[in-house]
């Protein structure tokens, strides 16, 4: 039987068919663009039921309504190239893709775990798995499933890559780091790899360190998918951000974070996060919010994933959009609608959080500390890695401070010190917050390490 690249079985015979299925899967843990030459593949082999249930996952990984009928065209392409003698493997992809689109998602996080347990090196499956266990905040689970690939496909880099983002997603920076750094000897431009890496660097302070490693790979962002390219930018950006390099940062926003495929959720969620730290920092965005918020006004419906959806909100509220109004209702409906097992991570921490996101957005101070502060202890439940829902913590902070709470607000920057003493934002903060506590001393230590800068 012939078999994908990592000798995963396939009953493709077209040797183009079975080139292009090859390119869907090293595209996709590789994030090349090559990737998407399965749609093309599916189109031309509409008997072939491997293709067409790739084609079906690429659609859905483009997160978004509008991609759910083009994945339900090759589910049922698929399905119609079922027969008795089917390989059980492939019925498992079909059934996964099924469950996917039908947002039965313990299903389809079954069904990837049966495939990985006979067919270990189906790292395309492992990356899917990751990928919806990451939407739940499931990272022990996404530590799991590439534990238990690792011995069976060690020699991979990309493997290593997704075992470093699982072990940094469960705060193990040290064996993070370890794994990321193996996956960068085996191979140097690994992406995934880097981004982990990035990951440990921010969250243990090492900005001057991450800086310099990022600057030193970003030449191999070039030829990336939009989301790996402008995510790993993004990264960097925050590096800059913690020095206070903002005229570097809206360089990077203009040049390598927006603009490459401002269509794309991922492209979107990335702009959306960067401008608000920037105007947090206090840099003047001039019309960038309302150059974005064009392509955000098609998500006024969209409750496709609670992560990105609250930034869709923000960004539309941001620019005083009225399709922010109208997303917040969808976001209400979707809380009170949604399936059983996700019902209350869109009912206890995805609504009070999009409240609180609103209430920012319009001045409501009080509001907007109360609400995200209810609902960030759980936000990992609406998935997105640390470094991005960090903007939530952020967005109270910013919060907390306007609404003069001293005592609340000296307390999250110092915490926020204690991982990076030196970041530029914090310590402008609480100059003003210690001055306000009757601290001019404490002040002027902070305006100190400004001017140390």
């Amino acid at each position: 039987m012939p078999a994908d690249y990592l000798g995963n079985p396939l009953s493709t015979r077209d040797v183009a068919t079975l080139a292009a299925i090859d390119d869907f899967i090293g595209g996709f843990i590789t994030y090349e663009p090559r990737a998407e030459g399965i749609l093309a593949a599916a189109e031309a082999a509409p008997r072939d039921l491997p293709a067409n249930v790739y084609a079906g996952y690429l659609a859905m990984l483009i997160e978004s309504p509008e991609a759910i009928p083009l994945a339900g065209h090759y589910l049922q392409r698929a399905r119609q190239n079922l027969h008795t003698d089917t390989p059980w493997r492939e019925r498992r992809l079909l059934d996964l893709l099924h469950a996917w689109l039908d947002d039965d998602i313990p299903t389809a996080l079954q069904l990837a775990d049966q495939l990985l347990q006979a067919h270990p090196r189906d790292l395309c499956s492992l990356k899917i798995s990751q990928y919806l266990r990451f939407n739940q905040g499931d990272s022990p689970g996404m530590l799991r499933v590439a534990l238990a690939a690792l011995p069976h496909a060690g020699e991979i880099a990309q493997l290593h890559g997704m075992l470093a983002f699982a072990y940094e997603q469960c705060h193990l920076l040290a064996e993070a780091e370890a794994a990321a750094r193996h996956a960068l000897r085996l191979e140097p431009r690994e992406p995934w790899a880097q981004h982990a890496l990035a990951h440990v660097l921010l969250t243990q302070g090492r900005i001057e360190e991450g800086t310099a490693f990022l600057e030193s790979v970003k030449h191999g962002w070039d030829g990336l998918n939009s989301f790996m390219y402008t995510h790993n930018w993004w990264h960097l950006a925050l590096f800059h951000l913690a020095r206070g390099n903002l005229q570097q940062v809206l360089d990077i926003y203009d040049k390598h974070v927006w603009g490459i495929l401002p269509e794309y959720s991922q492209d979107q969620i990335g702009a959306t996060s960067l401008l608000t730290r920037l105007e947090l920092a206090g840099a003047d965005l001039g019309p960038r919010w309302q150059a974005l918020a064009d392509y955000l006004q098609v998500r006024q419906q969209d409750t496709l994933q609670p992560f990105l959806s609250l930034q869709y909100l923000y960004g539309l509220a941001r620019a005083g959009r009225p399709q922010a109004q109208t997303l917040l209702a969808a976001l209400e409906s979707r809380a009170a609608s949604a399936p059983e097992h996700s019902r209350a991570v869109w009912r206890d921490v995805t609504l009070p959080a999009a409240q609180g996101l609103y209430a920012h957005t319009q001045g409501d101070f009080e509001r907007a500390a109360q609400r995200l502060d209810q609902a960030l202890p759980r936000l990992v439940e609406a998935g997105g890695s640390h470094a991005q829902r960090d903007l939530f913590a952020l967005i109270a902070q910013d919060a907390h401070l306007r609404a003069g709470h001293w005592v609340t607000a000296q307390q999250l920057l110092e915490l926020r010190r204690r991982y990076d003493a030196d970041d530029v934002p914090s310590n402008r903060a609480l100059a003003r917050v210690y001055r306000e506590l009757g601290l001019p001393g404490l002040a002027e230590q902070a305006e100190g390490r400004l001017l140390n800068r």
